[in-house]
């Protein structure tokens, strides 16, 4: 069923809001702060984890399965976050999973700092950590939207992604620094401290009272994630975009996850392909500044626009090795993902109901990753058949059919973003 929403009559144009307009408002603050210190804290933790694991057995195996624990985890209880977040005051949820995310990486830390840390023992608390977010992202994603007027939500979208990106740029290189003078360990333990202090920050995004179903009215748990389908279902240009990116992030990760390292062991470096993702983060630093900025009535099909960007950075690792245009392309592609990703926040937050909102987040975010693995998995016998080049190009070529198959969707072009 489409909803697309008509255009309204032509009206005088609205002064436009302040860039820092979002900032006026108490409960937003708190919010960007805690989100802050959480991908401050995020940012470390897989460098920590990963050397920590390898002091322990020197296995990438061991490690491989200790990160895949979180992430499986993850996926298998997204939708139940969904659900819990679209129940239960908001900031209370993200309030419980800070802490109990906080509790698991420092149990961790203590367990590597005392000599105790067990493979068994490390998978089952990185499986906890995984729960834990599970919980909190579509909670955490649902609630901007209660932190601010409407008229400043593209704006406040803007200034969550350039806090995020600024966070995991100075957490990367944080966890650099105290993996290599303190130890993994002490990594670990200062990012069970950023989620103690998110919690704290969480608690104080005071929010007034969402209406909310009676205990005699509330439905279960799997009709309410039903409910949740149907209102993800029932919007064409919501899995539009979102079939497009279960495609676009298969191939996006498998090429740059494993077939980049390839190509720079191979020509340019290691060092150089470190600087071309960071020019990546740098390029989403300043896409999140100009998407402030944007006033355009057809958001979304806007950010969609910009997916074609998306493909560059693969594309030119399967063109040529020039630094200069891997250069240029990762900082392309870090500038239209912010395009989209902001565009694709506003919409969903002004199009859906804010009672469903956590569980169409839920929807979204195990859509978009569903197929990471298999692209993962994939790229490199594809690349042992095909050759690494021609297999990088396909991805590109991959990626912009299914950017044009979301642009062919009337709703995608048509959805009308007030401005």
């Amino acid at each position: 069923m489409s909803t697309v929403t008509p255009a309204p009559p032509a009206a005088a144009e609205q002064p436009r809001p302040g860039l820092l307009a979002p900032l006026r408002h108490r409960p937003f603050r708190f919010l960007i702060a805690g989100r802050t210190t959480t991908m401050l804290g995020n940012a470390v933790a897989p460098i920590a984890l990963s050397f920590a694991v390898l002091d322990l057995t020197g296995s990438a195996r061991d490690l491989g399965l200790v990160v895949g624990a979180r992430s499986l985890a993850n996926v298998v209880f997204i939708l139940f976050g969904g659900v819990i977040a679209d129940r239960l005051p908001r900031h209370l949820v993200m309030v419980g999973a800070s802490t109990l995310a906080g509790a698991t990486q420092a149990a961790v830390a203590v367990t590597v700092l005392t000599g105790t840390a067990t493979i068994p023992l490390l998978l089952a608390l990185s499986a906890v950590n995984g729960v834990a977010a599970a919980v909190a992202f579509p909670a955490i994603s649902a609630i901007l939207p209660q932190t601010v007027p409407a008229g400043v939500l593209q704006q406040a979208n803007a200034i969550n992604r350039l806090a995020w990106n600024s966070a995991m740029i100075a957490g990367a290189s944080l966890g650099g620094l105290l993996v290599a003078t303190a130890g993994p360990g002490w990594g670990l333990a200062v990012d069970a401290g950023t989620f103690f202090l998110a919690g704290l920050l969480f608690a104080l995004v005071r929010l007034p009272r969402r209406e909310r179903p009676d205990a005699a009215e509330r439905f279960g748990f799997f009709t309410e994630m039903r409910l949740g389908w149907s209102a993800f279902a029932s919007r064409t240009w919501l899995w539009t975009v979102v079939a497009g990116f279960c495609v676009i992030n298969a191939a996006l990760s498998g090429s740059v996850t494993v077939l980049g390292p390839v190509v720079a062991d191979e020509s340019f470096g290691r060092a150089t392909w470190g600087l071309i993702l960071a020019v990546e983060t740098a390029g989403m630093i300043v896409g999140a500044l100009v998407a402030m900025r944007i006033r355009v009535s057809r958001l979304l099909f806007y950010g969609v626009l910009w997916c074609l960007g998306d493909a560059l950075l693969v594309l030119a690792l399967g063109l040529t090795p020039a630094v200069l245009v891997l250069l240029v392309a990762g900082f392309v592609v870090g500038f239209a993902l912010e395009q989209f990703t902001v565009a694709w926040d506003t919409t969903m937050q002004e199009h859906v109901p804010s009672e469903l909102l956590a569980r169409v987040y839920s929807y979204d975010m195990l859509g978009s990753i569903l197929a990471v693995p298999i692209g993962q998995v994939a790229a490199g016998p594809l690349a042992e058949h095909f050759g690494v080049r021609p297999t990088l190009v396909g991805a590109a070529a991959l990626m912009a059919l299914a950017t044009a198959a979301m642009l062919l969707s009337r709703d995608v072009r048509r959805l009308h973003h007030a401005i």
